[in-house]
C-alpha cells in the first residue's frame, strides 16, 4: 500500500469536514502545530514503532522470545529516544503507554518512556493474522475512545493496526495523532520521527 502523505493544511481541511461521526476541528498549538496541541489537551498518539528493517516476522516467531522476532537497530533505537526527549522538551504531560507484545514495539515504549509501559494486546500486530483484524481494532478503538486522561494517552503499534484505525501509513517512529470528537475519533496531525 504506498504512503500517503498529507500536508497539514490538507489534513486540517480533510478532517475538518463533517464526517459520520461529527465534525472534527483541530485546536492550533501556540507554536501553530495541532498534533502537539492535541497532546496537550489529553489527545492520542498512535505510534509505529520505531525502524526495525525488514518486514514481518521471521518464521518460527514467538512472542516473548525476542532473539526470533525482527528487532528495533541503532537507528530505530535512537529514534525511540528522540520521541522521548521530544515529549519532554514540549511539556508533554504522558497519562498511559500502551503497547503490543511485539519486542520491537515494546522496546519502543521503553526507550521512549522508560517504566511507563504497559502491554494491551488490542495493539498486538494481525499481520500475519488478517482475520483478526477487526477484532483489534474494535477493542483498540474503545480503548481509545474511553480517554479521559489525565495526560495524553500513547500506543505503540504496528503499521497494520494503526492504518485499521485511521486509514493512514506511518513511518517507523511516527505518530499520528488523534483527537475524540463527538463519539468518533478525528486524526489532527502526524509526529514524524
Amino acid at each position: 500500500m504506498p504512503a500517503r502523505r498529507l500536508t497539514r493544511r490538507a489534513a486540517l481541511a480533510l478532517f475538518a469536514a463533517p464526517s459520520a461521526g461529527g465534525a472534527a476541528v483541530a485546536a492550533e498549538d501556540p507554536a501553530g502545530d495541532p498534533a502537539w496541541a492535541a497532546l496537550r489537551q489529553g489527545g492520542i498518539a498512535l505510534f509505529r514503532h520505531a525502524q526495525a528493517p525488514g518486514g514481518g516476522d521471521p518464521p518460527g516467531m514467538r512472542l516473548g522470545a525476542c532473539e526470533t522476532q525482527r528487532n528495533l537497530d541503532e537507528t530505530g533505537r535512537a529514534q525511540a529516544r528522540r520521541i522521548g526527549a521530544e515529549f519532554r522538551r514540549r511539556g508533554i504531560a504522558v497519562g498511559a503507554v500502551l503497547t503490543s507484545a511485539w519486542c520491537r514495539a515494546q522496546e519502543t515504549a521503553e526507550l521512549a518512556f522508560p517504566g511507563a509501559v504497559r502491554p494491551e494486546p488490542a495493539f498486538d500486530s494481525f499481520f500475519g493474522n488478517r482475520a483478526a483484524e477487526p477484532e483489534h481494532t474494535a477493542a483498540a478503538r474503545r480503548i481509545l475512545l474511553a480517554w479521559e486522561g489525565p495526560g495524553a494517552l500513547l500506543a505503540t503499534t504496528h503499521q497494520v493496526n494503526i492504518t485499521a484505525l485511521t486509514g493512514l501509513f506511518p513511518a517507523s517512529g511516527e505518530a499520528i495523532v488523534l483527537q475524540r470528537q463527538d463519539g468518533a475519533l478525528a486524526v489532527v496531525g502526524r509526529i514524524r520521527p
